[in-house]
């Protein structure tokens, strides 16, 4: 883990951690589980888990298996394989030799399918899907056996290893656990165990042509690696009764599942299946757009390891479902960000500003330091001459009272460089404020005079003869409303996409951002902060807007 100050809370899990350890019970071994399905990119939801479970074996001296549960290939690739590990590294957390994935255990799976066929306690279903569905029933009625319910057990057995032989095509027929079909719980009605499908495997290939449903692999690959704790999300609570046959029938070692809450965030959606219509569908870029809730995502915008797992700490762990304020999560980026990003200056709207009596030829460099909250980030140097930029907004021809900036006969501070007063504006045809021409006072260097004078306004700039071009990417909310899985009747969750969520914006920067790489962390002065993206090229940075520096959580909380 890399050196931060980091929140550590107690919670409900790590109480019942404490009372196991206490009571001896598994040898006061602590062993959790990270389980993945590899079928899309991680997003920030997952991060919440990785840093509990990665976290309490941490914590407590135990291990965290990094599993992948790998049991349809149907929707798998080695690419979010790839992607996961990147992304658990990537957060701080190690795993070591605890690589592991259910394609492991196939051979073992159905071994344990034989022993509950020769049991009595599965068997070979021949409907359909649709007849499956049908006879299940629902929430307000129950289900209903299915004719191919009492197949003994040579039966069973026999079609079974037909099954495994691939003499059946997809569908034509799964295994079910015989549970209870009129069962409240509606996973206890004989779920099923195994389903053919005729595609390879991304990493047992052409082997099998049958494999595990997820609910029935699940519980048995915590037992066979010895996981003590199976901390789950909440909506697995009802699957638990369902992992517990399985374990008991099979009579092998039972890891305790503990439930809670997931993570919901305002302005976002989860669901993998809606992040890959995004993705699909051309909504975003990427995986790893920047507006995407992906690990990979964050990461690119310019999201920090330990802004991320601060954020998890300060959420918690509870048994009740809530929705998080995204504001609660900027709060935590911007706390680390001020620690470590460099502030350097960038003009994102220009107006040109000639000073009139600075000479026409000269070029002086002014120091200016790199991070107020970090002396040993030490200062660069910058270029000042006669004409420069500055934004826009920093100047107002009939201003207000108590505005501070450049106005007419008005006096502003140049950061790190000197004062300077509107002496004349130059408009276009239209009327269009185009150059302002200043004086300067050359007294007034580094930004402070000796006669005591006081000068409120302070703006940034950039030196019109040595800025180089900087491409800026606003970001806001992908989504328009707070809360996108709840719409109007009739809507998709697309209908309320934020169609201003991106702006490109062609701004001027300070030469020091001309060879940066991709990945670094700034802040752009009065802006906000920023992070270099993957697409900078030598000479033509390109930039994500991170964070504003305006703190929402903290009004929230106020």
């Amino acid at each position: 883990m890399e050196n931060n100050e980091e929140i550590k809370a107690s919670n409900f899990i790590k109480t019942i951690l404490r009372k196991d350890i206490e009571e001896a019970k598994n040898d006061g071994r602590v062993h959790t589980r990270f389980p993945p399905e590899p079928n899309g990119y991680l997003h920030i939801g997952h991060a919440k888990s990785i840093c509990l479970n990665f976290g309490i074996a941490e914590e407590f001296g135990g291990k965290c298996n990094l599993r992948f549960d790998d049991t349809n290939p149907l929707k798998e690739d080695t690419e979010y394989v790839d992607s996961i590990k990147e992304d658990v590294k990537w957060l701080g957390f190690e795993w070591g030799e605890t690589e592991f994935y259910a394609s492991d255990y196939f051979d073992k799976f159905y071994e344990f399918a034989v022993k509950l066929v020769t049991k009595g306690v599965a068997y070979v279903d021949s409907l359909t899907p649709e007849e499956i569905k049908e006879y299940r029933g629902n929430l307000k009625e129950p289900g209903k056996n299915s004719p191919y319910r009492d197949r003994t057990p040579d039966e069973n057995l026999e079609l079974l290893q037909k099954m495994k032989d691939g003499q059946f095509a997809d569908g034509e027929c799964v295994l079910r656990a015989k549970i209870d079909m009129s069962s409240p719980n509606i996973n206890m009605r004989d779920p099923i165990m195994y389903r053919i499908a005729n595609t390879e495997h991304h990493r047992t290939g052409d082997k099998w042509c049958i494999y595990p449903m997820y609910d029935f692999a699940h519980g048995l690959e915590d037992s066979i690696e010895g996981v003590t704790h199976s901390i789950c999300t909440l909506e697995f609570e009802d699957h638990r009764p369902l992992y517990d046959c399985f374990l008991d029938q099979l009579e092998v070692f039972h890891p305790q599942q503990i439930e809670f809450a997931r993570l919901n965030l305002t302005y976002t959606m989860m669901s993998k299946r809606n992040l890959l219509t995004l993705v699909n569908e051309g909504y975003v870029s990427g995986w790893d757009d920047p507006r995407m809730p992906t690990i990979a995502g964050l990461r690119r915008r310019g999201y920090t390891p330990a802004s991320i797992r601060n954020f998890a700490e300060m959420i918690g762990v509870s048994k009740a479902n809530s929705i998080v304020e995204y504001a609660q999560l900027e709060y935590c980026l911007r706390e680390d960000l001020n620690k470590v990003a460099q502030r350097v200056m960038v003009v994102t709207d220009p107006l040109k500003v000639v000073i009139t009596n600075y000479p026409e030829d000269e070029t002086e460099m002014l120091t200016a330091e790199n991070n107020p909250e970090c002396e040993a980030d030490g200062n660069r140097e910058i270029p000042f001459c006669r004409e420069i930029y500055i934004e826009k907004d920093d100047f107002m021809e009939d201003p207000p009272n108590k505005y501070f900036r450049l106005s007419p006969g008005k006096e502003m501070r140049l950061k790190h460089a000197y004062y300077i007063t509107c002496d004349e504006v130059i408009k276009d045809d239209n009327g269009e404020v185009i150059e302002l021409r200043c004086s300067y006072d050359p007294k007034s260097r580094g930004g402070w005079t000796d006669d005591g004078r006081r000068v409120k306004g302070t703006a940034h700039w950039v030196s019109a003869k040595h800025c180089i071009d900087a491409e800026i990417r606003m970001y806001d909310h992908l989504f328009t409303i707070p809360n996108p899985s709840r719409r109007k009747k009739g809507e998709v969750f697309t209908d309320n996409i934020n169609p201003d969520s991106m702006k490109v914006v062609s701004a001027l920067a300070e030469p020091s951002l001309a060879s940066i790489e991709a990945g670094k962390h700034f802040q752009f002065l009065r802006i906000g902060y920023f992070t270099s993206d993957k697409d900078t090229t030598d000479g033509k940075p390109v930039f994500n807007k991170t964070v504003g520096l305006k703190d929402t959580w903290a009004k929230m909380k106020k």
